[in-house]
């Protein structure tokens, strides 16, 4: 099936305002676009690209002084099947991880395992491992936490978030990345576009997703701490060890988001 994706970002900069932007689709997913997911600007500028540490494509640019528009419209060719369940995906001993998962085992800016271990180990140490023990947390994760567009914050952490007990999904996403990677299971943080394909339509606004990826049985599996059942027309933009390391855009200097439109649509 085609999914069309995208989205009308609008800021006011008082005056010219550098940006990195992590807005494009990611590699892993390249082949499957149809349509490309050009980057427009109004007015139009220049920018350079290059692919940060994790393999994401960003894209510099210097917004000018006044109003500026980024957009994209793209289609993307995707399966239609839902997430991957493999239950009997087992649990590494951190001795036998591949070295480039260890990053993604360690504490970060929004997940701080050092004050969630114990937390972690009573909820979950008794439990089954593997795929057994992310379902779990997962489980966990999605009944202590509200989720409501109005508890957005951004500097929310995920100890934070189990204190208070409310979010969006990027703080769903943070408390489970941080629950597995304080019981030793590699945990990375993932952005990108999800709409309500095979389940019925939300009443609210779209938006950009976030979910996680786990290390078990040899390769990495998508678990979604918010909605805790397979979905159907994931597209990836970006991956990370949090929030920090994939903001769709960081900007250096005053602005205002005057208008944000995202749209994940199956089309025919």
């Amino acid at each position: 099936m085609h999914i069309r994706v995208g989205y009308e970002l609008v800021y006011d900069c008082p005056q010219p305002t550098p940006m990195i932007l992590t807005l494009h689709v990611h590699y892993s997913r390249v082949s499957d676009l149809v349509v490309p997911d050009h980057l427009v600007t109004n007015p139009s500028v220049p920018f350079t690209a290059y692919r940060d540490g994790f393999g994401n494509w960003c894209s510099r640019i210097v917004a000018p002084r006044g109003q500026f528009r980024l957009s994209t419209d793209a289609v993307v060719n995707d399966t239609g099947a839902p997430d991957v369940i493999v239950p009997t995906a087992i649990q590494h001993a951190v001795q036998d991880l591949p070295e480039e998962t260890l990053v993604f085992l360690l504490g970060s800016r929004y997940c701080e395992t050092d004050r969630l271990s114990q937390i972690a180990w009573d909820l979950f140490g008794k439990g089954p491992t593997g795929w057994g023990r992310v379902q779990a947390i997962c489980d966990f994760v999605h009944h202590h936490i509200t989720f409501g567009y109005e508890h957005a914050r951004a500097t929310r952490t995920a100890c934070e978030v189990f204190a208070e007990r409310k979010g969006v999904c990027r703080d769903y996403a943070h408390l489970a990345v941080a629950f597995c990677r304080c019981m030793n299971i590699p945990a990375r943080y993932c952005t990108g576009y999800l709409g309500d394909i095979g389940v019925p339509p939300a009443a609210s606004p779209m938006d950009f997703s976030a979910w996680f990826d786990v290390f078990l049985g040899g390769q990495w599996h998508t678990f979604d701490a918010r909605n805790n059942v397979p979905r159907i027309g994931r597209v990836l933009i970006a991956r990370g060890r949090d929030a920090a390391d994939v903001a769709l855009s960081s900007t250096f200097g005053p602005n205002t988001l005057s208008g944000f439109r995202v749209w994940t649509d199956q089309v025919d």
